[in-house]
């Protein structure tokens, strides 16, 4: 991985992305902090890691819990 200054990509930015179609990458610098990070484009799909996945949505036939306690109450009565 090559590390550059922001300035210097703007100045050789051809010769840049040539190195990163090559497979280098390359992080920028602005005031010598990472500001970007130049990588090469890749086809496959990334996949969403499980946690941030939906969860299963699960669904019971029949009534809802309240309506059969307040049967239960009422057949108490």
């Amino acid at each position: 991985m090559k590390t550059i200054t922001f300035t210097d990509f703007r100045k050789k930015a051809s010769g840049f992305i040539t190195e990163v179609e090559h497979g280098e990458s390359i992080v920028i610098l602005r005031h010598g902090r990472p500001i970007a990070e130049v990588v090469p484009f890749t086809d496959k799909l990334q996949q969403t890691p499980s946690w941030k996945q939906p969860g299963i949505n699960l669904q019971i036939q029949g009534s809802d819990l309240s309506s059969a306690i307040l049967k239960e109450r009422e057949s108490e009565l």
